[in-house]
């Protein structure tokens, strides 16, 4: 048993985190844009028509709020220990240092499903608006290579979908300098689409479409804000790149709540703005923003909005493979997984094998698999880390009162309390089935721990 909660030295970490193996290049913008880049995606372009029109009407904006609160909470703890411990591996690399050895590995393994599968899914997003774009002018692909087996199109594989996957590891393998300036270009693209949307529509607002404002009733808006966890997840994106970051101490907390306000603004203006425009029960569409706006003849508006929601689901495959090679590198460098995915080339200082193999297993995901129920499971492992988090920063309090970053999250321990119990909350409202899926995911990592991580640990020595 003391084997398994071993736990990783704070003082190593922050040796660790002084290491020079990757380039410490990005700046506070840069942070704020990469998890602008990663949460403002597929939750706003799709996911609010979804949600508006199966679970909560227009009161989606509640499941925002309330998401975000949950978030929030969350961010906090996020905010002080990156601030402390500034290190790659986010939740993992925290849980680690204060929860021991065993349950660090689970969460990352954990983590890890939950980025390669949100990488699939959200290309397959990005599939289907570059589809939908690309018909416009009368450009059709051919159904054999355009979907998955399974959706009875007649799909053999998602090519557009493992392309933009394969494209995106290409860049990401190069540099994380090359990564950022390409985000931050996508970024600001998207932001002046979404703010374009919004100017436009609220023109077009009618009250009557808010009247019943909460149809499902609140349990409509519970089950609303369990399934828009999906649009959040990515803020916490940052808190893996802590040792690619000028001064983290100070830079960490202003990008992960910074960023997590931006997008919590946007989502409740375009959810209010859009079920506003058009009565929720039509919203259940792959396009519901250029929908809203077809709706009402802004035909060209719709246009350009595809274009921002085609480019701003890249900036989210992006981030997602960043994250993705960060923890997957930190995990392999503690010796839980193989020592080949925490090798950095010293040419583009960058875990390039990491890169090229997750964007081979995630392209094939996606190419191959119809991700469209999976939703609720990328959830649940946003839970599960967001409930870790909010545990651990109680467990550092205690153990380590000395260590002290430049963000202090108030009122511990009773807001990382009340951040877990609405984690639980939001967790149980999820089906059954994604609690089977998340128990059987968990249960092949403890064998992979037992059988190869427990024995290669650097911690053994």
């Amino acid at each position: 048993m003391s084997q398994l909660l071993r736990r990783k030295s704070v003082n190593t970490m922050i040796s660790q985190s002084q290491n020079k193996s990757l380039n410490r290049t990005m700046g506070v913008m840069d942070l704020i844009f990469l998890g602008v880049g990663c949460v403002i995606g597929t939750g706003i372009f799709v996911v609010t028509g979804v949600v508006a029109a199966e679970s909560a009407g227009p009161a989606i904006l509640l499941s925002f709020v309330l998401a975000g609160i949950a978030c929030a909470l969350a961010a906090f703890c996020y905010a002080e220990f990156s601030s402390a411990v500034p290190l790659s591996g986010s939740v993992y690399t925290y849980t680690y240092a204060t929860l021991g050895e065993f349950f660090a590995f689970l969460i990352g393994w954990d983590l890890m499903m939950e980025y390669v599968l949100a990488i699939a899914a959200v290309a397959t997003g990005w599939s289907a608006y570059f589809q939908s774009l690309i018909a416009g002018f009368n450009i059709l692909l051919p159904a054999s290579i355009s979907s998955a087996p399974g959706l009875d199109k007649g799909g053999i594989v998602d090519l557009p979908a493992m392309l933009i996957i394969l494209g995106i590891t290409a860049l990401v393998s190069k540099g994380v300098k090359e990564s950022i300036k390409f985000n931050n270009v996508m970024v600001f693209v998207k932001l002046g689409v979404i703010l374009l949307f919004i100017i436009v529509g609220v023109w077009y607002v009618k009250p009557d479409n808010w009247t019943p404002f909460m149809p499902f009733g609140f349990d409509g808006v519970i089950t609303g804000a369990a399934t828009v966890f999906f649009a959040y997840i990515g803020f916490d994106v940052i808190a893996t790149a802590s040792e690619e970051v000028k001064n983290p101490g100070k830079t960490m907390p202003i990008g992960i709540i910074g960023s997590l306000a931006i997008c919590t603004t946007l989502y409740i203006a375009v959810s209010a703005v859009l079920t506003g425009m058009i009565p929720f029960t039509q919203l259940n569409v792959g396009a519901p923003v250029s929908l809203a706006l077809e709706s009402v003849g802004q035909n060209a508006i719709a246009g350009i909005i595809s274009i921002g929601a085609v480019l701003g689901i890249t900036t989210v495959i992006l981030a997602l493979v960043y994250a993705q090679v960060r923890l997957s590198y930190a995990m392999s460098r503690d010796g839980l997984l193989p020592k080949m995915l925490s090798s950095v080339n010293s040419k583009t200082k960058t875990p390039f094998k990491n890169t090229w193999l997750t964007g081979i297993i995630a392209a094939c995901i996606a190419g191959f698999v119809d991700l469209s129920t999976l939703a609720h499971l990328v959830n649940m492992g946003t839970l599960a880390a967001f409930t870790l988090i909010s545990i651990a920063i109680i467990v550092l309090r205690k153990k380590f009162p000395e260590l002290k970053g430049s963000f202090r999250v108030p009122f511990v321990p009773v807001l990382p309390i009340i951040s877990a119990l609405l984690c639980i909350g939001l967790a149980v409202s999820l089906p059954g089935i994604t609690w089977i899926a998340f128990v059987i995911w968990l249960a092949i990592g403890t064998i992979i721990y037992f059988v190869f991580s427990r024995k290669n640990s650097k911690l053994n020595n």
